[in-house]
């Protein structure tokens, strides 16, 4: 196993209509960003959420640029613990900007929109 899959869920599911790619996510136990974070109650840090959401969107999005310019309107509603299976969310806004969310049946985790460096 690489070092980069012990950083990234498991894709379960990729699903494009338009604009929008709704990804199913596996959250195992074994991603090295639940190491250390709240041993005795394993929360999947926000950076990571953001880290996943702009690797998965430079892969199914047309964006002019993969590099962060901005992250705008993030909210983070509820914790994203191991053993859980999400769907991300990304929606095309423009050649540099997309949102993202991330939903489970414990409901709406995270959101935001990233803006990328404009080519």
């Amino acid at each position: 196993m690489s070092e980069l899959n012990h950083l990234l869920p498991d894709l379960v599911k990729v699903n494009t209509v338009g604009d929008e790619t709704e990804l199913t996510l596996y959250i195992s136990a074994e991603i090295d960003y639940f190491k250390g974070h709240f041993p005795q109650a394993p929360v999947l840090p926000g950076v990571a959420q953001l880290d996943w959401a702009v690797h998965f969107a430079s892969q199914y999005l047309t964006l002019s640029s993969h590099v962060v310019q901005n992250v705008e309107v993030l909210k983070f509603q509820v914790v994203i613990q191991p053993e859980l299976e999400v769907k991300l969310i990304l929606t095309q806004k423009s050649a540099n900007k997309f949102t993202f969310k991330y939903v489970s049946e414990k409901g709406t985790h995270a959101s935001g929109r990233i803006v990328t460096l404009a080519e």
